[in-house]
C-alpha cells in the first residue's frame, strides 16, 4: 500500500462505519405501489464483481462499486438490483420540494488530483437537472462524500468528472409510499 492510502484507511473507516446505516441495503423494489411514475425498464449501472485480492483501493470495489482505474464510486454507491429506494424510516431523504436526496462516496486514486464535478439527467421523461452537495474539507485528493439530489423519481444518469476522468452510471430512483 501507498502512504497516500495508509493515511486515508482511518478516516475511510470511520466514514463507511458512519454511511453503512445510511447504506443499508434496501429491500426488494417487487413491494413498491402499481401508481410509481419511475419505469420498469431502466438500463441501469450494476456493480462490478471483484475478480482479484482486495486492497486499500479495491477495498472499495465489492458490492456497490463502479470506477474507473483512479475514480471509485464506493463504498455506499451503487445500490442493488441498479435502484435507490426512499421509504419511510429508510436512508436518504425526502426535501421540502419533493426532491430526494441520497449519499453517494467517491475515491479518487492514486495520481488523480482536482473537486469533483457532478451532473446529471432524467433519461424516461422531462426533469430538472439533477443536483449534487459537494462538501469542503476533503481536499483534492482520496475520499469524497458527496450527496446526490434528485428532483424526481425516475431513470437517471449521472456522470462524475475529476480533471479529465469520468464516471458515469445510470440508476433507477423510486419512492414508496407510507401506506396509512
Amino acid at each position: 500500500m501507498t502512504r497516500q492510502v495508509c493515511a486515508w484507511m482511518p478516516l475511510v473507516l470511520v466514514l463507511m462505519a458512519l454511511g453503512m446505516k445510511m447504506s443499508a441495503a434496501p429491500q426488494s423494489t417487487a413491494s413498491q405501489s402499481a401508481n410509481n411514475p419511475a419505469p420498469a425498464t431502466c438500463p441501469v449501472t450494476l456493480p462490478r464483481e471483484r475478480t482479484g485480492p482486495i486492497d486499500a483501493i479495491s477495498f472499495f470495489e465489492p458490492g456497490t462499486s463502479h470506477w474507473k482505474p483512479v475514480l471509485i464510486l464506493g463504498p455506499f454507491g451503487l445500490w442493488p438490483e441498479g435502484t435507490v429506494v426512499f421509504r419511510p424510516g429508510g436512508p436518504g431523504e425526502i426535501l421540502p420540494d419533493g426532491s430526494l436526496i441520497m449519499k453517494f462516496g467517491w475515491t479518487r486514486g492514486e495520481g488523480l488530483r482536482g473537486k469533483l464535478k457532478i451532473h446529471g439527467r432524467r433519461l424516461d421523461a422531462s426533469a430538472p437537472p439533477l443536483r449534487a452537495r459537494i462538501p469542503y474539507g476533503y481536499g483534492d485528493t482520496g475520499f469524497q462524500a458527496t450527496a446526490l439530489i434528485f428532483p424526481t423519481e425516475g431513470c437517471w444518469e449521472v456522470t462524475v468528472e475529476v480533471a479529465d476522468t469520468r464516471v458515469t452510471f445510470v440508476t433507477r430512483v423510486v419512492r414508496v409510499q407510507e401506506h396509512k
